[in-house]
């Protein structure tokens, strides 16, 4: 069949692939990029100077992992559609896919002895399949970094400028995508240091990724007085993305995505290593078995470390050419970089991987049927995964629609992150911050899966208004509640996927419902604590104590006589806070100070006299702090609040 035809077909295939999630719903990180869009309808020049709530905080965009190109696509879309469409939005998206897999026929060309073979291999990627449909970076990033690597290829080789300048176009793009673009400069480096290390020009265009990324952090500097990456590095410090246990999390979820860029049975066809590699991948997946004895985690470590075995060994023997040192080179930063494990993560890696498996493949002379068998089941499971995801996300939309009226005429606060907080907010809800109270009469819209954060409900209770489970019928998982799946983060789990049958999520409204407080002396660990604490009161800790933020609301009730009140609390060591204030109704009745940490009871004077019903107090220390991990602001420790008779022990 003609080169051209071929590229026909594949381009094809690649439409048909993501013509069923034309109206797939907004997902995952989504509405991040939306929120950034939405900016630059006022701000052009600086979709990353939006602020948000992430995880139950405010936070600064600037401080977001990714620079600015994709947010300014959605802002074109926005602009010109009046607001979120999806279908118009993925068709958009979907050009994108088109970029990457030209570009990938273009490689393929140039490096594979079976073309077609390796693109198809790449086409077929699961990571692939699943996140070309959602409106984050990756996709952008993928397909400018493929379009930019096979541009410059075609200028090395034939010592081209039109080409030369068009990659150069693609790397600044790709840079403006991701930060991880950077890694293409030694890459593309050893690419023209083989074959043409006199090209000055060709020097200049490598190193357009640090230009890019260095010129825009300077033109945020001068604008806005801060570097992104200043401020990134601050969030890696207060969410502790950086800890030693994320990065090993992030490096076992890597190799266990990289045996699954080709089909492992291909892989393990096509790359055949020395007895100590096996023996190493045995040993690395008997530790990996410790973590999580499914084999869907140990056996695609193992072979994910026989692919990277392979490649150090042909290295070792002088096979040092340009897809090896691309492979090593962009996992190696991969491990550096990345906290979470991602799959999408290693989308760049996909090229090299089809392409030397295929040529692999071409040299052992391997089954038609059983090549074209592994082929199937690789589209299988990415079609499988990108169902599966494409449920989830539909669902939260649908719940939201179902939802909706009564979201439009009462006061909602959303209780979660992913697209039920993107529609519930199209919707008019509210994001819940971190400690807030809800109030009698408000409603919450809350998920189990999607980061829901520890709130009061302000004196009253939680009373169901509508819940739903979203459950799938096919068994493979990305992400649910009784998965283990690291295809998001590696924060749920170890395998590259899953295969369970377990809710995925379950969502719920719900209305807060007054109740009068029943007690006058609250123990933290009292069973009516929940009803009792209007705001700045953390859960119950160790089955007896609380921790509380720099001002925490209570109810009481007022006793039957005047009566002092006491608050017990216990200072930390780690804690600053110094003097602490207790007011009821508005009223202070007592203040302390306080010069080392330890265990006290900040008590009344006098018995107070109450006329008013419930009786509410709060609490305030001068100085809060937060813990490494923790995005809390906290202050002491509260052990009880009450009224208590005189002389009564405390």
């Amino acid at each position: 069949m003609p080169p051209r035809r071929q590229l026909l077909l594949l381009v094809a295939l690649a439409i048909l692939l993501r013509l069923p999630f034309l109206n797939l719903a907004v997902q995952g990180d989504d509405l991040y990029y939306l929120f950034g869009a939405e900016h630059a309808q006022i701000d052009p020049l600086h979709p990353t100077h939006a602020r948000y709530a992430f995880l139950g905080q405010q936070v600064d965009m600037r401080g977001h992992p990714h620079p600015p190109l994709d947010s300014w696509i959605l802002a074109g879309l926005l602009a010109m559609f009046d607001g979120v469409r999806e279908i118009p939005f993925h068709l958009a998206y979907l050009v994108l896919s088109v970029i990457a897999v030209i570009a990938m026929w273009s490689l393929a060309r140039r490096f594979a002895r079976q073309p077609a073979l390796a693109a198809l291999l790449f086409l077929f990627v699961p990571a692939f399949v699943v996140n070309g449909t959602s409106f984050e970076s990756d996709l952008p990033l993928l397909a400018f970094w493929m379009a930019a690597f096979a541009f410059f290829v075609s200028a090395v080789d034939r010592h081209g400028r039109k080409s030369l300048f068009a990659a150069a176009l693609c790397l600044a793009l790709a840079a403006l995508s991701a930060y991880q673009a950077v890694v293409a400069v030694p890459i593309l480096g050893f690419y023209l240091w083989q074959r043409d290390r006199k090209w000055i020009a060709g020097w200049a265009v490598v190193a357009a990724p640090l230009v890019v990324i260095f010129g825009w952090q300077l033109a945020e500097r001068l604008s806005s007085g801060a570097l992104p990456a200043t401020i990134l590095a601050g969030y890696f410090q207060t969410y502790n993305l950086q800890s030693l246990a994320n990065k090993l999390r992030n490096a076992v979820a890597l190799t266990g995505h990289m045996a699954w860029l080709v089909f492992p049975v291909l892989a393990l066809a096509a790359f055949q290593i020395p007895r100590w590699g096996y023996g190493l991948a045995a040993a690395i997946a008997a530790l990996a078995a410790v973590a999580d004895p499914s084999p869907l985690c140990w056996a695609s470590i193992g072979a994910g470390v026989v692919l990277l075995v392979w490649v150090v060994n042909e290295m070792r023997h002088g096979a040092a050419g340009f897809l090896h040192v691309w492979i090593l080179v962009y996992f190696a930063a991969a491990l550096v970089v990345f906290f979470a494990g991602s799959a999408r993560y290693l989308l760049p890696l996909a090229a090299p991987v089809a392409i030397l498996a295929a040529n692999r493949l071409y040299e052992v002379r391997i089954s038609k049927w059983i090549l074209t068998a592994c082929i199937a089941l690789q589209a299988a499971l990415g079609v499988s995964l990108a169902a599966v995801n494409a449920y989830q996300w539909n669902s939260y939309r649908d719940f939201v629609r179902s939802v909706e009226p009564q979201i439009r005429n009462r006061r909602v606060w959303i209780n979660s992150e992913f697209g039920l907080r993107f529609y519930a907010e199209q919707a008019g809800g509210l994001p819940l911050l971190l400690g807030q109270a809800v109030a009698p009469g408000e409603m919450v819209l809350s998920s189990d899966l999607a980061f829901p954060v520890p709130f009061a409900t302000g004196g009253g209770r939680l009373a169901p208004v509508q819940s739903a489970e979203i459950r799938s019928w096919l068994p493979v998982r990305l992400i649910g509640l009784g998965s283990r799946s690291a295809f998001s983060a590696a924060v749920f789990g170890l395998r590259p996927f899953d295969l369970v049958n377990a809710p995925i999520d379950r969502i719920r409204l719900s209305a807060v419902v007054e109740r009068k407080p029943t007690l006058s002396d609250l123990p933290m660990n009292s069973p009516q604590a929940e009803n009792q604490i209007v705001s700045g009161v953390f859960q119950l800790e160790d089955g007896t104590w609380r921790w509380m933020a720099g001002r925490a609301v209570l109810l009481l009730k007022v006793p039957a006589v005047p009566s002092r009140l006491a608050v017990r609390f216990y200072l930390p060591p780690q804690s600053p806070a110094r003097r602490v204030t207790v007011s009821v109704n508005g009223g202070y009745v007592a203040r302390a100070a306080y010069d080392r940490e330890g265990l006290y009871t900040l008590e009344t004077a006098e018995p107070l006299t109450l006329n008013e019903e419930p009786a509410t107090v709060e609490i305030r220390v001068d100085r809060t702090f937060s813990p490494p991990g923790d995005r809390r602001q906290l202050g002491l420790i509260l052990r009880q609040v009450g009224f208590i008779t005189s002389g009564e022990p405390r």
